[in-house]
């Protein structure tokens, strides 16, 4: 499992999300700013059904999650 920064406008996308070298800091809870995913050996996430839902339940609730982080 690695972090990915949230980079683009599509958080189904994973071309737009950038390999991060640690767990991002990213306080707040207004938008989408890193998930930690498997690496699909391309430096890119593997946007499984689980954690598209769990991404789209941080972005309802506003709440970060175990593999969601949010920002202001």
């Amino acid at each position: 499992m690695a972090w990915f920064s949230f980079t683009g406008t599509d958080q189904n996308n994973p071309s737009h999300y950038t390999l991060a070298p640690t767990q991002p800091s990213c306080p707040g809870t207004t938008s989408l700013c890193a998930i930690q995913a498997a690496n699909n050996g391309s430096d890119r996430p593997v946007l499984s059904d689980p954690l598209k839902a769990e991404i789209q339940q941080a972005l309802g609730n506003g709440q970060p999650t175990a593999n969601v982080k949010m920002k202001d």
